[in-house]
């Protein structure tokens, strides 16, 4: 146990004392305080998570558009009008860039590490209580800013969520390349100083406000999770920030950094020496780390579900803490499988596409643990064990398609098709989505005291996985057909004409799916109010979130301090009274 030697008593009993002193301050009173600009990480969580579910609809609603337009080019929509390919281009670069930055990175940290992370470990908040809540609202303006893009003249860019020089950095490169672009690039780098504030918050928290108790290796595998996460933000959003500026200036100061001399609609630029190699050096620096970012809470996440709905400590707990570690450190490693395309060195492709390979390996080692803690378990299929099955169904899927990508010789034919549109909506886009469903439906008790319908999850849950194949599935077929991703409309070109009743197969399933999502959207507000009532500990977990009252008050343990006794995946201990063994149970049997 922590602090079983004298010095370490004092460390630690100093250190809480410091913690109690920092946060002990009242309730607020008002509503502005309680709820708006609040200090309380439990608000701050729900503030990042509606956030993201607006965002969310909001990408669903581009995407559906852009499936429209595949499909029925000429066609006219109310209020959209006719989509021309420019319009699609730019629906596909603010699709892309709300799902990545502000549903895939806002909600499983944001929104689940803000509200469940200090509870977790014991702590009555975040270390930082003021940055997290400005964390939130520099998030906030930067998703403001990024919807602006659409109402200014020329409209949003079309330059795809990475943002390509010299596309990117020329006002005059097409439309959409003026104030929108300008816009995009503002809420991108507002985007990155939040999510450094969040950083630094979470690693703060974690390192420094645990309970008594409450070891490095005691901790749940979300909150290594959400720690892992925050380190690759720290590093990654920095990189980005500092390529937004640069990018800004070649386009507002008349800089070179990414701009080589260039012809742009029959004029020679007025810059010369830039490289665009280089933007693409600093996005993906970033942008491979994002997959994990995004990822990596759902897999904290299906860890602990797989645990609890099995009745069996998690197979493997050392070994997927250090799997993640090596996720996160191989993850700034591979950047260079994003380039296979830009005539690189073979030998530079050969160490990337080894590397990409590589992080396979800690991969496979979390994907045969859950299928180990699941073997000869007493399954419960609630539903957030629904959704962690399906994320991790997913998670293989679309893991599977990644080597064939890992390899030059393969990439460069497959690269700008629709099978690399298959491949990371599988693994970064749709698997995080379901974790983000799972994390909804096992927290929700906790967070609102009711419990959601259990019925209508199931409903979600099938909806949901079977569209989700039936859409991103086919497009590895295309993609091997060569159907070319990024364009607009496939009728003016022969050899796409026997493609297009797969792309109204996935359009039509594209439909249902997201339906679909409206029973999740009655099921989450419906439930808020008229859910069953819930228990302090409905599933019967052991990890401190569900020791404490439901909802959580101020302080999260009503005035007393956790002190942690065991691991957080205690189920079915030879001779304990019953079948789990709550963190903070005094320890009276041999664990695990």
């Amino acid at each position: 146990m922590a602090g079983s030697t004298g010095g370490g008593e004092t460390i630690m009993a100093t250190r809480q004392i410091a913690a109690h002193e920092i946060h002990a301050h009242a309730a607020p009173q008002g509503f502005l305080r309680k709820w708006v600009f609040s200090l309380d990480h439990k608000v701050i969580g729900l503030q990042y998570y509606f956030l993201a579910l607006t965002a969310v609809f909001v990408g669903m609603f581009l995407s559906l558009l852009m499936r429209i337009h595949l499909i029925w080019p000429n066609v006219s929509l109310p209020l959209v009008g006719e989509i021309k390919p420019e319009t699609y281009l730019s629906l596909l670069t603010m699709h892309g860039t709300i799902m990545v930055f502000f549903v895939l990175t806002t909600a499983p940290q944001g929104g689940f590490g803000n509200y469940f992370l200090p509870i977790q470990i014991g702590a009555a908040d975040m270390a930082f209580p003021v940055l997290n809540m400005l964390s939130f609202w520099v998030t906030f303006i930067g998703y403001i800013v990024m919807l602006s893009a659409f109402f200014v003249v020329g409209g949003a860019p079309l330059h795809g969520w990475t943002g390509y020089p010299p596309l990117s950095a020329l006002p005059s490169a097409g439309p959409g390349e003026g104030a929108g672009a300008d816009l995009w690039i503002i809420s991108i780098a507002l985007f990155c100083v939040g999510a450094l504030m969040s950083a630094l918050n979470f690693i703060t928290t974690t390192l420094d406000m645990r309970a008594r108790g409450m070891t490095m290796m005691r901790m749940p595998l979300t909150c290594w999770a959400w720690f892992i996460t925050a380190i690759l933000g720290l590093l990654a959003f920095g990189v980005l920030f500092s390529a937004g500026i640069l990018l800004l200036l070649d386009r507002n100061a008349g800089t070179s950094f990414f701009v080589p001399l260039v012809v742009v609609n029959g004029q020679i630029a007025a810059h010369k020496g830039g490289s665009p190699l280089l933007w693409q050096h600093l996005f993906w620096f970033f942008g491979h780390p994002e997959v994990y970012i995004a990822i990596l809470p759902a897999m904290g996440l299906c860890s602990q579900l797989v645990s609890v709905f099995s009745r069996k400590p998690i197979f493997g707990y050392k070994a997927m803490v250090y799997a993640m570690l090596s996720i996160g450190l191989l993850g700034f490693m591979v950047w260079g499988h994003h380039m296979f395309m830009s005539g690189m060195s073979p030998y530079s492709a050969f160490a990337f596409s080894v590397m990409t390979m590589a992080i396979g390996v800690p991969s496979a080692i979390k994907t045969f643990n859950w299928l180990g803690t699941l073997w000869g378990g007493r399954i419960r299929f609630y539903s957030p064990m629904l959704f962690a099955i399906g994320f991790v169904s997913l998670f293989v899927s679309g893991g599977i398609s990644g080597p064939f990508l890992a390899q030059p010789t393969l990439d460069i034919p497959l690269h700008d098709t629709y099978f690399v549109t298959g491949h990371f909506h599988l693994i970064m886009g749709v698997a995080s989505i379901f974790g983000i469903f799972a994390a909804t439906y096992y927290w929700f008790p906790k967070m609102f005291g009711h419990m959601m319908s259990e019925s209508l999850a199931r409903w979600h849950f099938w909806f949901t996985f079977v569209g989700t194949y039936a859409i991103f599935m086919p497009m590895h077929y295309l993609g091997m057909a060569g159907h070319p991703r990024r364009y607009s409309q496939g009728t003016e070109l022969a050899f796409l004409q026997p493609l297009l009743p797969l792309q109204k197969f996935i359009t039509y399933v594209a439909f249902v799916t997201i339906a679909a999502q409206f029973i999740f959207l009655f099921n989450l507000f419906w439930s808020m109010k008229y859910g069953k009532k819930a228990s302090d500990n409905p599933w019967e977990a052991t990890t401190l979130e569900w020791t404490t009252a439901t909802p959580p008050p101020h302080d999260n343990f009503g005035g007393r301090t956790p002190a942690v006794y065991n691991g957080p995946y205690e189920y079915s201990v030879p001779g304990a009274p019953r079948d789990y063994v709550m963190q903070t149970d005094p320890a009276t049997v041999a664990a695990h």
